[in-house]
């Protein structure tokens, strides 16, 4: 499905349609960076890191915000959005880490 800006679109139908679509490209990037995380559980211990690395989560947030910003997207809105996506995968992060320690 080709985006349209929202301003192009006539009907609740097919704004809803075009959420849709947007929701779907979310969740598949969202399941590639949540790869990429399994792949860090997997690197972390060999490093000597932990799950949990605060000083990467606030870097993380900062850049999120920065770009959320730039996007015209609420920053806060971003940051806490992330902040809740960053906990999940620290504590799926830390079971996969134990796992491989047990």
């Amino acid at each position: 499905m080709t985006l349209k800006d929202p301003s192009e679109i006539d009907t609740m139908t097919d704004l809803r349609a075009q959420i849709d679509a947007l929701d779907a490209k979310l969740i598949r990037l969202l399941a590639l960076r949540q790869r990429h995380i399994d792949r860090a559980a997997e690197i972390k211990p060999a490093a000597g890191l932990p799950a949990r690395i605060d000083e990467r989560v606030e870097s993380v947030v900062a850049k999120v915000t920065a770009h959320a910003e730039a996007e015209g997207f609420e920053p806060q809105t971003a940051a806490a959005m992330w902040r809740l996506m960053i906990e999940a995968m620290i504590a799926r992060e830390e079971r996969a880490m134990s796992k491989r320690t047990s």
